[in-house]
């Protein structure tokens, strides 16, 4: 700076008029391009599972949106946390790992075949984004929102968490003038929704391996499931095979669905964790009524306030219509929960024609007990667990090539499988619950008559214990 300076001190030493110097302003900063990667504009967010996490200028954009942030208020596995204390990381942390590893993909397949495939700069950022923003429309508990509560309040309902986060994202671009082209925009949202829907990527014509990254509805093979299984099993203290590194660099793909498959078995579906859902999902349809939370689910101006914190809010409440309600979460946080009285493996040969068991089917099967059952007595849980293809063998819908530079695809096929991997690939198991520790010998009773009744025998590993059934009477 001082050489530019040095003119007009010299003047005025001299006695003479000072000389005028004009600064001339820093050209303006170049604006960020779709696409473009600058490691000065990005933001790091260490992740305790994968480490530094860089956020590009746009993705910063969506983050820092409310509806973004509210994010941290949905815990990732709903309830597990009362079965699983470790379970507590939310949708947040895994929005950004899912956006981490999507971009991880789309580098390797770049540098590997990214002339013969045509990948450029706007590919990555698309899949990207749409990692980023692929569950904002989850609802509260995740998943307990989307099959337990509105399917009770609503019967037939269609509404999917993918389809409300395609709605969420178009208002959030409007309400937050997010600068993204609308072409840009559309493909993120068909590539957030391709997993609930495959038919909305079959039109593609371009790129069409592209739509399988983020939620894939083909195969199931996706960077979502790679974060979600590795972040949940570390939050549950769950021992994994899996790991998603292998399967970006080289070949582990078996493992990925027989680690999900242990995770549904072990921690989602667990007998406690199905007992505090059920009972939560008893209490929102209690309060859906007088607070109309299903209301909600078709708007999205309105849905993005709806979070985890719905529970408080229905505890602090002045409304006497929501006793009911308000006892039913009392409960939960005394650990009074629905009483677990059996449950029984739908047998293979009749999974073709299998139906959910409700809690009619129990008390229609009462014949001789010392209580009259009600519907209102019973909860019953219908688990369903696959490696993502329902009996299929999903490698069957996988295309295998021999070796590089090789254009013939195979599948593998059941024969081709080592013997010692499962002949069947999907299980049903009904579990039935009293709602009052009292009722847990009818219930018992009920639904080993119920088993009578539909097979022939029963079906369950055991009967229920004689200790339990009677430890309340």
């Amino acid at each position: 700076m001082g050489e530019y300076c040095a003119p007009a001190a010299a003047a005025v030493a001299e006695g003479e008029q000072p000389v005028a110097v004009a600064v001339l302003p820093l050209p303006p900063a170049a604006r960020y391009q779709y696409g473009d990667y600058d490691r000065c504009s990005t933001k790091q967010v260490f992740d305790n599972l994968h480490g530094n996490i860089s956020l590009d200028p746009l993705a910063r954009e969506f983050v820092d949106t409310e509806e973004f942030q509210r994010l941290r208020d949905l815990k990732q596995l709903g309830l597990t946390y009362l079965v699983f204390p470790g379970a507590v990381h939310t949708r947040f942390e895994h929005s950004l790992g899912v956006y981490r590893l999507a971009g991880e993909a789309m580098n390797n397949l770049q540098k590997y075949q990214g002339n013969e495939l045509g990948i450029d700069r706007i590919d990555v950022q698309t899949v990207k984004l749409a990692g980023l923003l692929h569950d904002i429309g989850h609802g509260p508990f995740s998943h307990l929102f989307e099959h337990e509560f509105l399917p009770r309040v609503n019967p037939g309902s269609t509404w999917s968490h993918e389809h409300m986060s395609a709605l969420l994202l178009d208002s959030i671009v409007d309400k937050h003038s997010i600068d993204i082209e609308p072409d840009y925009l559309k493909v993120i949202k068909e590539m957030i929704v391709a997993s609930s829907d495959v038919s909305t990527a079959e039109g593609v014509k371009e790129k069409r391996f592209l739509y399988d990254i983020v939620a894939n509805g083909r195969n199931g093979i996706d960077v979502d499931k790679f974060d979600y299984i590795d972040r949940d099993c570390r939050a549950c203290g769950i021992g994994s095979n899996f790991q998603h590194w292998r399967l970006l660099e080289d070949l582990s793909i078996h493992k990925l669905f027989t680690t999900r498959a242990d995770l549904h078995r072990t921690v989602y579906t667990h007998a406690k964790v199905k007992a505090v859902e059920l009972m939560l999902v008893d209490a929102l349809v209690e309060a859906n009524e007088y607070l109309g939370i299903s209301l909600h689910a078709d708007d999205p101006e309105d849905f993005w306030k709806l979070d985890d914190t719905i529970v408080k809010s229905i505890e602090t409440a002045p409304n006497d219509e929501l006793k009911k309600a308000k006892e039913i979460i009392q409960r939960i946080r005394r650990r009074e929960l629905y009483k677990f009285c059996n449950q029984y493996s739908v047998p293979k040969d009749k999974l073709d024609h299998f139906k959910n068991i409700t809690a009619q089917d129990i008390v229609c099967s009462q014949i001789t007990s010392k209580v009259l059952l009600k519907e209102e007595d019973v909860a019953v849980s219908n688990v369903k667990i696959d490696l993502t293809r329902g009996k299929d063998n999903p490698l069957e819908s996988i295309k295998f090539f021999k070796d590089f530079g090789c254009e013939e695809k195979f599948p593998i096929t059941d024969e081709r499988v080592s013997h010692l991997l499962p002949v069947c690939n999907q299980d049903r198991i009904v579990r039935v619950y009293a709602k009052k520790p009292e009722l847990v010998e009818a219930v018992s009773e009920a639904f080993e008559n119920l088993q009578l009744r539909m097979y022939g025998e029963k079906t369950q590993v055991h009967d229920t214990p004689t200790k339990k059934k009677r430890r309340f009477n």
